[in-house]
């Protein structure tokens, strides 16, 4: 979706972006994550609620591991993806996948869930702070009481430096000699209002046909301590600040930030 006459929002783009998003996180962030939110999920009684679940890229390996889990996502082109793999998987019992806007959850029953995921900076797709307070109040209305929240914020997007028209990414989608992709990208960062652009543009090509896609993703900056702060002010009590997905401890320079809070 393209918006005009107006400031775009963070969500705009990734249905869009649901063609390459698995191409580039194999690519990038890959699987290290998982690990972490599937020994979290285990923790907790089920069912879990995931927010922004995209392809299915965690919600996936969290039904293969038995877990019961929500996938929530705004972005039918990503939740089509989802689907595909849920079914293909056979996981349709386990993996239960529901369009939704993370700031009002479409969950009529209030403390239904052990615990609410928010994984890879989901939340910072939240350009307004009065978005990312109904957020935060949305998952504290559906965790049952001592239910968990857990987040991630993306570690290294206050420091990005800016480029133009940079290819970042490029190599075969499947197998060489089918579609080969090539991502050139530009970073624009608005220090002031601490929000970062992400404008892309993915080249398909396949023999001598080439075809062109352009959209944008926009993040903003929070950090733990801001974030901390507003998970207390929405009634959670934050119980553990991690700095990997091993549970190491966080400091600034920390490869991921990752917030544990339990409703009170």
């Amino acid at each position: 979706m393209k918006a005009t006459g107006r400031a775009r929002e963070g969500w705009e783009g990734w249905d869009d972006y649901a063609a390459f998003y698995d191409w580039e996180n194999a690519r990038t962030l890959g699987k290290r994550d998982v690990p972490f939110w599937e020994r979290l999920a285990r923790q907790a009684r089920t069912p879990v609620l995931e927010l922004g679940c995209g392809t299915g890229r965690i919600t996936l390996p969290l039904a293969k591991a038995g877990i019961t889990v929500v996938g929530l996502d705004r972005s039918e082109s990503m939740l089509a993806r989802a689907r595909k793999r849920v079914t293909r998987a056979k996981l349709a019992r386990r993996a239960r996948l529901v369009r939704g806007d993370i700031r009002h959850l479409p969950f009529a029953a209030p403390g239904r869930f052990r615990l609410v995921m928010a994984p890879y900076g989901i939340l910072q797709s939240l350009l307004r702070e009065a978005d990312l307070v109904a957020a935060l109040r949305a998952a504290h209305a559906v965790l049952a009481p001592g239910g968990i929240f857990g987040l991630e914020l993306v570690a290294d997007l206050p420091s990005w430096a800016e480029y133009r028209d940079r290819v970042t990414l490029r190599g075969w989608r499947g197998r060489p000699g089918g579609v080969y992709l090539t991502l050139c990208e530009t970073v624009v960062q608005d220090r002031a209002k601490g929000i970062t652009r992400f404008e892309q543009t993915y080249e398909e090509r396949r023999g001598r046909e080439r075809r062109t896609h352009r959209f944008s993703l926009a993040f903003r900056t929070v950090t733990v301590p801001q974030m901390t702060r507003r998970l207390e002010s929405a009634g959670f009590e934050v119980t553990a600040v991690l700095g990997d997905y091993q549970g190491g401890p966080w400091d600034p320079r920390a490869e991921a930030w990752i917030l544990l809070a339990c409703k009170k």
